[in-house]
């Protein structure tokens, strides 16, 4: 029997954020209980609007959305609409919905889910962590109550040409808030970290693009859509193959075999500076599980199990 894992996705859709989304709500082996926005790729107006649309767009309306941080915790915000375009979902547009975001701040609704579902709770968050770590300061041990924190952020791998794809040193989303990201790893939590070291292991082709598009339902042909957008966006920026960041974190979810993860301990530089929000490995005791390797072909066959 499969054990359906409550779930909380904390995003800034986002094309790749939208495709893992989207590989949440057509896994029944995961029960999403909410969705959290967090400012990022764009704007929190825009990716709340954003998680609303796909949420109805999947016929997945009953799930709550709760918006959260318009801002980081210290920095200014930075967004990348060279990217995600200006709304967030590259060139795509959802049709519009009425569903409206819920009341409550997700930085409240996270704390009130870990204490109902403590222990069994996983937060997939694959934005700024600026919502978890409001979280743990408005309820300190509210992140170590879950059963684990599986995050995108950050870079591990010094071989790499380029360390980081915002900065030559940072990842984006460690980036637009260093300090959210050390408030989680020190607050005790299981945190798995799936850094551009892994990400960038789970290519996006063109030739991947139309297989995924091939499959003919609805949501593949939105996540071919958005990710065709992507590519044409970074071959701009003298890139020839792009990743499959976010997804990777709902996979591991969904099939953690395809995953290697190793301890270790992480730290982040929360110093202005060119190496602002650049992480690194340190002594001392673990502080994170680290993906270090994944299996491309099944994170894609995965991918196309769920959504055809």
């Amino acid at each position: 029997m499969t054990l359906v894992q409550p779930l909380v996705h904390d995003c800034d859709p986002g094309i790749d954020d939208a495709v893992a989304l989207l590989l949440a709500l057509h896994s029944p082996d995961l029960s999403l209980r909410a969705v959290t926005t967090t400012h990022g790729n764009v704007a929190l107006t825009d990716t709340t609007r954003n998680g609303l649309e796909l949420l109805a767009f999947a016929g997945r309306a009953d799930v709550p959305l709760y918006a959260g941080a318009a801002a980081p915790l210290v920095r200014a915000p930075v967004y990348a609409p060279e990217i995600h375009g200006r709304g967030g979902l590259g060139s795509v547009t959802l049709p519009e919905t009425a569903k409206q975001p819920e009341a409550l701040h997700a930085a409240l609704a996270l704390s009130q889910l870990s204490r109902e579902f403590s222990g069994e709770l996983t937060v997939c968050a694959t934005g700024p962590v600026s919502n978890l770590a409001l979280a743990e300061r408005l309820d300190p041990g509210c992140l170590a109550r879950l059963k684990e924190v599986v995050i995108m952020g950050g870079s591990l791998d010094v071989s790499a040409p380029k360390l980081g794809n915002v900065t030559p040193y940072a990842e984006f989303n460690t980036y637009a808030d260093p300090h959210a990201l050390r408030v989680v790893l020190e607050s005790g939590a299981r945190v798995v970290l799936f850094g551009l070291n892994l990400t960038r292991q789970v290519r996006v082709t063109r030739e991947r693009v139309a297989a995924l598009h091939a499959l003919g339902t609805p949501s593949a042909v939105l996540c071919a859509d958005m990710l065709a957008d992507y590519l044409n966006r970074i071959e701009v920026r003298d890139q020839r193959v792009g990743a499959l960041h976010d997804p990777c974190t709902v996979a591991y979810l969904l099939r953690p075999e395809l995953f290697a993860l190793e301890a270790a301990r992480v730290h982040v530089n929360t110093d202005e500076g060119e190496r602002a929000g650049m992480t690194t490995l340190e002594d001392g005791a673990p502080n994170v599980q680290l993906a270090t390797h994944a299996d491309e072909d099944g994170v894609y066959a995965l991918l196309h199990e769920r959504l055809r």
